[in-house]
């Protein structure tokens, strides 16, 4: 079974990114592809700040990505850019740790005018880690995903058919990817 791992990049519980997250996850594991996924906000900040490189939660969670096929890493973009809780887990990782692997970025911001971001931003920082295999991208505006609140303590999300069909596109490209590598 593949194995591919998400990489949240969210410092927000309820952020709308955490919807396409989990629309991603649940077709992935449909297709009977494993998961996992770190969210970065919930490492040990400490050792996310001081870059502790030994420290059990860093070699945990590096180990999913090293162990991984296929990398989905997911931000909202915060100034033009990834978070920079997701730069502070990225400098954590080897150094080719991206080397080998089927990468699709999954972006969600409140603009068109950030699309760009994934390449301008993301990319150099990937490429320079070994990261040359990409399906598609997805980017999603905040409209397309809506926060709704049912009362309960659980945030539910309700995303646009487009971008449900954008991101079962890229779904289907990174199964066939890792199929062919088998």
């Amino acid at each position: 079974m593949s194995k591919i791992v998400i990489i949240s990049g969210s410092p927000n519980a309820t952020s709308r990114l955490n919807g396409m997250i989990d629309f991603v996850r649940k077709d992935l594991e449909k297709r009977g592809l494993s998961t996992k996924t770190i969210t970065i906000v919930s490492l040990p900040a400490e050792d996310l700040i001081h870059s502790r490189f030994g420290s059990a939660s860093i070699v945990a969670a590096n180990k999913l990505v090293e162990e991984a096929v296929g990398v989905i890493i997911a931000s909202p973009v915060y100034k033009a850019s990834f978070t920079g809780v997701l730069k502070a887990y990225i400098d954590l990782l080897p150094q080719k740790g991206f080397e080998g692997k089927f990468i699709m970025p999954l972006f969600i911001g409140g603009t068109l005018a950030h699309l760009l971001s994934i390449d301008y931003s993301l990319k150099p920082v990937l490429s320079s880690m070994g990261a040359r295999h990409y399906v598609r991208s997805i980017y999603a505006t905040d409209d397309q995903v809506i926060r709704m609140q049912d009362g309960s303590s659980e945030t539910q999300f309700e995303i646009q058919e487009e971008l449900q069909n954008r991101m079962l596109s890229a779904i289907e490209e990174l199964e066939d990817e890792l199929r062919i590598r088998g």
